[in-house]
């Protein structure tokens, strides 16, 4: 292994990604490089740009998206990723890819049938490391661990079918209808691969705070361990119950049934702490066979919404063979669903607090 300075001016041109944002550069002394150096995921890396392919911009810290030309340097953090590309942490500092446009280097495996074109190329220079030496991975930057003295808010998980099954947007929409209604609504996206558009989506809709496993130190989730879900959930949510939140709304990335998705659904944490879930799906069959899967795992389905509520015929046959309340984007906005979801209504104090932190 090799130990060379760098200098602030060569880190501060460097262009850095979403999941490395919070990356105090001047703690950044040396780069290691060279043979012997094994990443893990969440290690932050110094890479430059050798080839251009799909992946042909970079996201920065607000989302804003940076054009990418050969011989750009970047900011990114090692980690695996299942989309749109499966790829793997290296064993060394070989050759690799830009494996999501957040910022995120990884080995492509695999890809999917959707994918055309061959992702973006990065040589890595070196592990970014402090002045002792010490690679500096995104858990070292994480939120701190919390106990919280509060109880935690109430919290309603928002789950889906598939991919497009119109989860993100169930989620925004009731953020947005909770937020009208007068709740401090806090919001946590506890899987999938880091990119900061989602956790924006849910601000511009109203969430008063919106955290994601990134905060928690992981650039993704996939391959984690349960443990770790179970240490992201703790996480997230004892912030937004410090923070004071009336209601917490998680959304779960990726498929039902994938592995991902399963291993949180499968967590006695999240067992313990959601209070409620609305399964988003794209048809009527995927919609009665998920709301089958949550039942049988004893986990409180409250609700079903997403891409099937286009149809009002697709709506009928969903609450017939359910017996669950379907809402489409006028029913997440309408003030029954604070009813159908059993949130708990507001005291008058809480109701006041709301109302004096909006006029701040």
């Amino acid at each position: 292994m090799n130990i060379s300075p760098i200098s602030q001016e060569r880190l501060f041109n460097a262009k850095l990604g979403y999941t490395s944002r919070n990356l105090p550069i001047e703690s950044v002394t040396t780069l290691l490089h060279g043979d012997g150096i094994t990443p893990t995921p969440g290690d932050m890396v110094l890479a430059r740009v050798t080839a251009i392919g799909q992946q042909h911009e970079l996201e920065l810290a607000h989302s804003r998206p940076s054009a990418l030309s050969i011989g750009d340097e970047m900011i990114l953090c090692f980690g695996h990723s299942a989309r749109p590309f499966e790829a793997y942490v290296p064993d060394d500092l070989q050759s690799c890819h830009l494996a999501a446009p957040a910022g995120i280097a990884a080995v492509a495996k695999s890809r999917l049938a959707s994918a055309a074109d061959t992702l973006t190329a990065i040589q890595p220079i070196g592990l970014l490391a402090d002045c002792n030496q010490r690679c500096i991975n995104l858990k070292n930057i994480a939120l701190p661990k919390l106990v919280s003295l509060f109880p935690h808010p109430f919290t309603i998980a928002i789950v889906g079918s598939s991919m497009k099954a119109g989860r993100t947007t169930a989620t925004a929409t009731l953020i947005r209808s909770l937020t009208q209604a007068g709740y401090q609504v806090g919001a946590a996206k506890v899987s999938g691969t880091g990119s900061g558009r989602n956790t924006w989506l849910l601000m511009d809709a109203g969430a008063k705070f919106a955290l994601d496993f990134t905060h928690a130190g992981f650039p993704s989730t996939h391959q984690i361990l349960p443990e770790q879900f179970d240490f992201i959930l703790e996480t997230l949510i004892t912030h937004l119950s410090v923070a004071r939140m009336d209601v917490i709304v998680l959304e779960i990335s990726d498929d039902l049934l994938d592995q991902e998705a399963t291993t949180v659904l499968n967590s006695k944490i999240f067992a313990k702490i959601v209070d409620g879930i609305v399964f988003a799906a794209r048809d009527a069959m995927n919609a009665i066979a998920g709301a089958d899967i949550l039942k049988c795992q004893g986990l409180p389905i409250m609700a079903i919404s997403g891409r099937l509520t286009e149809s009002p015929s697709m709506i009928d046959e969903t609450a017939c063979a359910t017996g669950l309340p379907v809402l489409d984007k006028a029913g997440l906005c309408s003030d029954g669903v604070i009813d159908v979801l059993q949130i708990p209504l507001q005291t008058p104090s809480r109701k006041n607090q709301s109302a004096g932190n909006a006029l701040h």
